[in-house]
């Protein structure tokens, strides 16, 4: 129903997708897209919508409605006010579990960079005539050297997510 309403209104008012897209401040597919019903705009980006269309969002949603009351402004401002807050506490949560994920993988690097530091290579010693011993020590020898040269990378990485993701008062 958006999509129609959304392109028969457009084209009442003689705009290209184009156009709409330039006030809207969208790339041009993203109006083919809603015009064709294969995505569909937030509640912000419905009411700029309708505010460059000249339009009642319920009228691009579908209603006709010959005469519009407080009361249905308020009720759509509430329903738009509590998805925004929902919108809000998604991303505060996701953000908190990433900053919490930063910390971990930061104390997970630091362990084994003690384990590494205290166990002093010592595969060095080992007696390599042995095959499986051999294979063994080439598999730590391998894993040591990767994560000496990534570790600290990934490390410097990890905190500078902590210090982006961190809760801002």
């Amino acid at each position: 129903m958006l999509n129609e309403n959304m392109k028969t209104i457009r084209r009442s008012k003689g705009l290209s997708q184009q156009e709409l897209a330039v006030k809207l401040n969208v790339v041009r597919q993203t109006i083919s897209k809603w015009e064709q019903g294969l995505s569909v705009p937030d509640s912000d980006m419905l009411i700029t919508i309708s505010e460059v269309l000249e339009t009642p969002v319920s009228t691009l949603l579908g209603e006709n409605v010959t005469e519009q009351k407080i009361d249905d402004l308020k009720v759509i401002s509430e329903k738009l006010e509590v998805i925004n807050l929902q919108l809000a506490q998604r991303k505060t949560t996701r953000k908190r579990i990433v900053h919490w994920l930063l910390i971990s993988l930061c104390v997970v690097i630091a362990g084994i960079f003690a384990i590494l530091l205290a166990f002093e290579s010592p595969y060095l010693g080992w007696d390599y005539s042995d095959p499986e011993i051999a294979v063994l020590g080439v598999a730590v020898h391998s894993f040591e050297w990767l994560f000496v040269r990534a570790a600290p990378i990934l490390f410097i990485g990890t905190i500078i997510g902590i210090f982006l993701t961190r809760k801002k008062e």
